[in-house]
This record gives structure tokens, C-alpha cells and sequence, in this order.
């Protein structure tokens, strides 16, 4: 289930890398993603890859951790046999699918195996994503007590029409209780939040912003809602049941949202992302967009080193088989060339705050600047200091940004 995997070429069965994923390895920070694909129930608008109990085949939800620590042990060979230096994890990061349907010592194992293979940096950002109904005080005081800092909750609306619209199944009034005990456990809170949904106002979502607010977390994520095809919401707005998401409305979302959350203290990042201050920041998600290297633990999951991009097997059980026959799960991979890796730059780097140095710029990207600031779309005062970094317009516009930066 999910989204189709690239296309690529085989990737080798012992994992290795080319020589050329070390280069300049010292100087890239390393991450660790662990994609645990389980899922309760499909929500109608995902096309990640995840399961729910019926479509495992096989594969047993309560052997996964086992078979996700297998991965990472051969990780760490992989690495050392290709050359790659020792380099601690700064952030490791449980996403899906919902980690916290397996039990919080499994998790916590998980974890363990990271620090044993890798070791953690000191002050390391360690996050699990959660539903609000997947977890309890117990679990979240144990995730904290085993390592973690940092959860979170997929919140995605305070309305119930907007939830169900979703297919989420949890109670709204659930959402104060679980960032209560994730404080008490001692964990920072982040909130992510979906606008766009068939049948949401605009006071629907103020209302959502707004709860959220209310409860004061760290960080705070909103995203436009995406009709991915092959999806239960791609096929309901196909057939006429409901109504495409509106880009105008999307666009006043996008603007209340800023309005909002700078109003309560928040400051953004990234198009999508906003803290209440820079230690909040999301450290994980900031290494893929500043093009450090991780490895992805897990069926579906892509790893990145050194410009060497590669992806697991997709299904539970076909990941499971191959990491019990201590065989890399890894079924394709792509070297990224020069073009390639300056496109995939220009295009993360302009997405967040810190913004992109001008100089580095291409010939027609460093001539496209002058129209950019003239059209409102980066901060002039930045961009004469030779830094580019979006005005709130240029991030409702940031895709076109970035290929006028890419144009000859």
C-alpha cells in the first residue's frame, strides 16, 4: 500500500556504497529515520506506506522491532565496509504509519540499537511521531525514561467534520490531555496541523489554529492537504462526493495561519514549520533540507549519504525476509549527479529561514534575484546582503521561486 517506490538501479545485495558517498562525509551531520508502517485504520487522504492488520501477509507486528534492530546492526557494517567515518546520530527521528502502536520498550530497544551501533551526539534529538489515541501517560514517561525527547502529535484539526472528513479517529478533547503528560514526561510537543480538507472554512480552521495555540507547543507544523491518486479522498472528489481543495482558500489559510501563530510568539523556519524559538526547531527535518546524510530503518524507508539515494523493500514481509537472511533490505538505488544534487539544493535550501547564499547561485539564478525582490517574493534587505530568503508571498509562491532560480 502507499506510494510507488522510484525507479532505480538494483541496489546491491551486501549494501555497500561507492567510494564516492565519503567524500566530504566529516563534514555532514548523520541522522537515523525508523519507519514503523502500522496503522489502526487507512485515513482516506494518506499515500505513505503503512498497513493495518490486515494487509501485513505474513509479516507480524510483533516481530518488528526485532527486524528493524537487524537493519540497523547491518547499517553500521554497511557504513565502516564503505569507507564512511564513525559519526554519532545528532537526531533520530520514529515516523509512519503510528510508532506508537508498538509497545514503548520496543521502541525504546529501537533506540537502544542506534546508540549502540552509532552511538548519540551529545544533546541528540530523539522524536516519535503519535496519534493522540495511540498513547498514554505510561508510554510517553517511558519513551522519556528510555531516551526520547521530543513527540509529535498528528493533531491534523480541532473540528470533528474536518477529523472525519480525514478519516481520524480521534476525540479533539483528547489533545490537552497527551501534551499534558508529554510535558509531565518531560518531552518538547510538537502539533501538526492539515488545512485544505473537503468541507473546511476558514473559521473552521482558525478554530483548529487557534486550540492549538491554546496548548502552547514547541512546534508547531501546518500542511495543505494533498489529494494523492490512488487514495480513498482522490477517488470520493474524482466521483464527485467531495470538493477539490481550493487554492485561493488554501492561500488565506496559509496567511492566518502566519498571522496566528507570529501574533502567539511563533516564528517560521520553514514554509510548513514554526517554533517558538531556534532550539525547537525540528533538527531532523532540518538535515534533509540542509542535504545531510541518514539512514532510513525499515519497509519503504530511503536513506541519503554522500549523494547515494536508496529505498527498502517495500512490504513488511518482503523487508522481514530479507533482513532475517542478513541481505541489505535495499531494492534500488540512484547517484545523484552534479545537475541533479544543485537542483535538489536550490530547491530545500530556499525553503527554509536561513535561506540560500546568493553567491552560490548559478549565473541565471544570481540575474533572477533582481525580478524576485521586484515581484515581493524574497527579502530585499537579505537578498542585498547576498542571502535568499522568501517574503511570506514568496513562500505561498516558493515552487515558482525556485525555478527562476534554476533558469540559464
Amino acid at each position: 500500500m502507499g506510494s510507488a517506490l522510484p525507479l532505480g538501479e538494483p541496489a546491491p545485495l551486501d549494501g555497500l556504497l561507492p567510494a564516492s558517498a565519503s567524500v566530504g562525509a566529516r563534514e555532514r551531520a548523520f541522522g537515523v529515520y525508523l519507519h514503523v508502517p502500522f496503522c489502526r485504520v487507512r485515513c482516506g487522504y494518506c499515500d505513505f506506506n503503512t498497513y493495518t492488520a490486515g494487509e501485513l501477509r505474513g509479516a507480524r507486528q510483533v516481530d518488528y522491532a526485532d527486524h528493524a534492530i537487524d537493519e540497523i546492526r547491518m547499517s553500521r557494517r554497511v557504513l565502516e565496509a564503505s569507507g564512511l567515518p564513525d559519526r554519532p546520530a545528532v537526531t533520530v527521528f520514529f515516523g509512519g504509519g503510528t510508532p506508537t502502536l508498538l509497545p514503548a520498550d520496543d521502541l525504546v530497544r529501537m533506540l537502544g540499537a542506534v546508540r549502540d551501533g552509532f552511538g548519540l551526539a551529545p544533546g541528540a534529538e530523539v522524536t516519535t511521531e503519535a496519534n493522540p489515541d495511540s498513547v498514554g501517560r505510561d508510554d510517553l514517561r517511558r519513551l522519556a525514561d528510555g531516551g526520547f525527547t521530543r513527540v509529535s502529535f498528528g493533531m491534523q484539526s480541532a473540528v470533528p467534520h474536518v477529523l472525519a472528513a480525514l478519516d481520524r479517529t480521534h476525540d479533539p478533547e483528547r489533545i490537552p490531555l497527551v501534551v499534558a503528560w508529554a510535558r509531565d514526561a518531560g518531552l518538547d510537543v510538537s502539533l501538526d496541523l492539515i488545512y485544505g480538507t473537503p468541507g473546511e472554512s476558514l473559521a473552521d480552521w482558525r478554530r483548529s489554529l487557534e486550540s492549538a495555540i491554546g496548548e502552547r507547543p514547541d512546534h508547531l507544523s501546518t500542511y495543505a492537504l494533498i489529494v494523492e491518486d490512488g487514495t480513498k479522498l482522490a477517488r470520493q472528489i474524482r466521483r464527485g462526493e467531495l470538493a477539490e481543495p481550493s487554492d485561493d482558500l488554501e492561500a488565506d489559510m496559509y496567511e492566518l495561519a502566519d498571522d496566528l501563530l507570529a501574533a502567539a510568539g511563533y516564528q517560521w523556519y520553514e514554509v510548513s514549520n514554526w517554533a517558538t524559538a531556534p532550539g525547537h526547531r525540528s533538527r531532523h527535518n532540518l538535515g534533509y533540507w540542509r542535504g545531510d546524510d541518514w539512514w532510513g530503518v525499515g519497509p519503504g524507508a530511503h536513506s541519503h549519504v554522500g549523494g547515494v539515494r536508496w529505498w527498502n523493500a517495500k512490504h513488511p514481509a518482503a523487508y522481514a525476509e530479507r533482513v532475517t537472511a542478513g541481505l541489505s533490505p535495499a531494492v534500488g538505488r540512484e547517484l545523484l549527479d552534479e545537475p541533479t544534487r544543485e537542483t535538489e539544493r536550490v530547491l530545500l535550501l530556499t525553503r527554509i529561514r536561513e535561506g540560500i547564499d546568493v553567491r552560490s547561485l548559478s549565473g541565471g539564478g544570481r540575474h533572477a534575484v533582481a525580478g524576485l525582490i521586484a515581484d515581493d517574493l524574497v527579502d530585499a534587505k537579505a537578498a542585498l546582503a547576498g542571502v535568499l530568503t522568501l517574503t511570506r508571498r514568496g513562500r505561498l509562491l516558493a515552487d515558482a521561486v525556485v525555478r527562476r532560480l534554476l533558469e540559464d
